[in-house]
């Protein structure tokens, strides 16, 4: 289907494309190869070559690659170069893989920092606690100090008798009897109230020397984020490596590329991978990373089979299409906690178009 010219109905709006100079450096000059592509593959939008296209990068990353103001990674590049020349105009898939490689290499070697975007699956950093610091164990206490008019003549609490009708028995005193002096009763009331004041001090310093002990404990024993992120397996792994296919077998098991399928029936896509480093594949799963998720609706993840050195494993996923057209999604593999095991390669994906019939 091709898009309506400007002017017509369904034209693309928006502001005009501004083509760089190529003259200005090896990123314009690149970004106008690319631009070339593109009108020679009859000027698509970026929204159809994502949706009708299948290419598995963003609208504004595709975007961006063609203003020459900074340098693509070579997974949008190929994203974007294999959705026009291999799907859009038919050409072989590995031809125009080593002759954009090739351009791209070449212009990397006249642009320094090239590919500063390329790094995929960058986990989000740890972010930081509130700044609050509870005392450790070694550190002396935040009790409150005892007051200033505190008597340190006042007898301990155990001293003072703990029976409450000690004052008013030393006040019911006969009228006929010799009256007490005016003095006494105020004295034991004010040692009453000094001690405990003092008890309830002691509990507070108490409580607050046992808690600060606690979060010490806590806090030592509770590993921190740059702790986490020490132990976490930095990849690729030394060794680690991974082959479509293989002992003379084809990467796809199930619906090759170009294979059809029809709207609306559940297909179930299957790859034959293989173990080609030395490292064994433990709890590892393939992952969505891009394309026609919304044309063809999968699990996000499926798990990929533990698999020693030098075995072959198949991992399938199962595909209702809810559109006609070319589906095209792409997966790569990841650990349990969605960190790319393989972070510089493009992965795999398949490619189907779905039908009505």
């Amino acid at each position: 289907m091709s898009e309506p010219a400007p002017g017509q109905p369904g034209a693309r709006r928006g502001r005009k494309h501004i083509v760089p100079d190529a003259g200005s450096g090896p990123v314009a000059r690149f970004a106008c190869a690319l631009l070339d592509l593109k009108r020679e593959a009859g000027d698509p939008s970026y929204d159809r070559m994502r949706t009708e296209l299948g290419a598995a990068a963003s609208k504004s990353a595709l975007s961006a690659a063609t203003r020459g103001r900074s340098a693509p990674s070579w997974p949008t590049t190929w994203e974007f170069v294999r959705s026009l020349a291999v799907t859009g105009l038919g050409r072989d898939e590995e031809t125009v893989r080593r002759e954009w490689l090739a351009r791209w290499e070449e212009a990397a070697e006249g642009q320094s920092g090239w590919g500063a975007d390329s790094a995929e699956g960058a986990s989000s950093a740890d972010r930081p606690g509130t700044g609050e610091r509870m005392p450790s164990a070694g550190e002396p206490s935040s009790a409150p100090e005892p007051p200033p008019d505190a008597d340190p003549a006042v007898p301990a609490p155990s001293a003072v008798p703990a029976e409450p009708s000690a004052v008013p028995a030393a006040t019911a005193v006969p009228a006929a009897s010799a009256a007490p002096e005016p003095a006494a009763v105020p004295a034991a009331s004010a040692a009453k109230a000094k001690t405990r004041r003092w008890g309830s001090i002691v509990v507070a310093a108490t409580v607050l020397v046992v808690l600060g002990l606690v979060a010490a404990v806590v806090v030592l024993a509770t590993p921190s984020a740059r702790d986490k992120e020490a132990a976490a397996p930095h990849y690729p792994l030394p060794g680690d490596s991974s082959g479509f296919g293989g002992d003379g077998l084809p990467g796809d098991v199930t619906f090759p590329d170009g294979a059809k399928a029809r709207y609306g029936q559940t297909f179930t896509k299957i790859w034959r991978l293989k173990n080609t480093g030395s490292v064994p594949w433990r709890s590892r799963f393939l992952q969505v990373a891009g394309g026609t998720t919304v044309l063809c609706p999968s699990p996000p993840r499926v798990p990929v089979p533990d698999a020693e050195p030098g075995q072959l494993v198949e991992v399938s996923v199962p595909v209702t299409p809810t559109g006609t057209g070319v589906c095209h999604v792409l997966w790569k593999m990841v650990d349990e906690r969605g960190a790319l095991v393989f972070p510089d390669r493009t992965g795999i994906f398949y490619q189907v178009t779905v039908t009505v019939e």
